[in-house]
């Protein structure tokens, strides 16, 4: 009986869509979350500083109204990764307002965690009843809220608490943190998760921030010079200003192709912190996002706005060189190194753009 149950079980998870599996859950839906942050948030926080720079009263108030979508956007890219249904993942949108508010500093990843509880609540009671057109949105939205409610001010906390210990132990040891939050936060951009994701999750500002925006830098702008001989001006444009995951296929072929950013960011990461100071006080998520769009150095550049203090020619410098300049140098001469060694080969870092 238990095993004809267990087997029901399975067969019904398997019509439903919904696999327990850490891919679809830790990078599919993360991924997806980054997405709707940048499309929300981040979008908003780029066009509102321009309105506001630029005394364009229409351009500030865009901006507010898509930062203030941010819950739902998550959610509902979420729910899109985990192929809900559509009485699910529009129902979503609600789920994503209250699991943000709830978790307060931590709320990406609040609405990450019961967003994916919900869509999952939803798809298992989709269509199984003649009143499906009030069932799955009662379902969703009531997990949802319930959840936010519950626990989501208690993953905020946990999250805001990472992010601080992290960001104390960079005050603490900015050269040895610099190192470690520059690499893994530059590896966690060109993997495919959500950097961006972990950044705002955590809410990681400060040095710590700098450090994290000169690790995926790094990656995005090393990557791009580095393989220009490959892929020309489009693979220029696609890493530097779009993103360096496009090589995971590239590493998973062949590993040391990753030497060059990883030293880079290594290198630009406690430069960031122990001799310009870079900080990030802009918005958490622009911390894992590098050059993309150059939302990274956007955020820098913000957080100087929004602290009011004066900002100084050696502040541009840091920012130009840590950003831009010493990644470009330094993974393209570790790459000409490694070329010369044949440790890279030809095509290695061939993309198909």
């Amino acid at each position: 009986m238990d095993t004809v149950a267990k087997s029901g079980f399975r067969s019904f998870l398997e019509r439903k869509d919904i696999i327990f599996s850490w891919k679809r859950y830790a990078i599919d839906a993360m991924s997806a979350m980054a997405q709707g942050l940048f499309a929300s948030l981040l979008i908003g926080t780029i066009i509102s500083t321009l309105g506001s720079q630029l005394h364009i009263e229409i351009l500030s108030t865009v901006g507010a109204y898509a930062m203030k979508a941010a819950g739902p956007a998550m959610a509902v890219s979420i729910g899109y990764a985990l192929n809900a249904p559509a009485l699910v993942l529009f129902t979503l949108a609600g789920v994503g307002v209250a699991a943000n508010e709830f978790g307060g500093a931590g709320g990406p990843l609040a609405v990450l965690i019961i967003a994916i509880v919900a869509t999952e609540l939803g798809k298992a009671v989709s269509k199984e009843t003649k009143i499906d057109i009030l069932v799955t949105p009662f379902v969703t939205i009531l997990s949802g809220v319930a959840l936010s409610a519950l626990i989501a001010p208690a993953i905020g906390n946990a999250a805001f608490s990472v992010g601080k210990a992290i960001m104390w132990a960079t005050e603490l040891q900015p050269l040895l943190m610099g190192i470690i939050v520059s690499v893994i936060v530059g590896i966690a951009l060109t993997l495919p998760i959500s950097s961006a994701a972990i950044c705002a999750a955590l809410s990681l500002t400060g040095l710590a921030g700098g450090a994290a925006v000169a690790g995926c830098c790094a990656n995005m702008v090393g990557f791009a010079v580095m393989s220009y001989k490959e892929n020309k001006i489009g693979g220029l444009i696609s890493q530097g200003l779009g993103t360096s995951m496009l090589q995971m296929g590239n590493i998973v072929r062949n590993p040391k192709i990753w030497i060059p950013p990883i030293i880079a960011s290594a290198i630009t990461g406690p430069i960031a912190t122990c001799l310009f100071h870079l900080e990030m006080n802009g918005e958490p998520i622009a911390s894992g996002m590098g050059t993309c769009g150059l939302v990274g150095p956007i955020g820098v550049w913000t957080g100087w706005l929004k602290t009011g203090t004066g900002i100084t020619g050696f502040d541009w410098l840091g920012l130009v060189l840590i950003s831009i300049v010493l990644p470009a140098i330094i993974s393209y001469l570790v790459c000409s190194f490694m070329r010369k060694k044949n440790w890279i080969k030809e095509n290695d870092l061939k993309l198909d753009l």
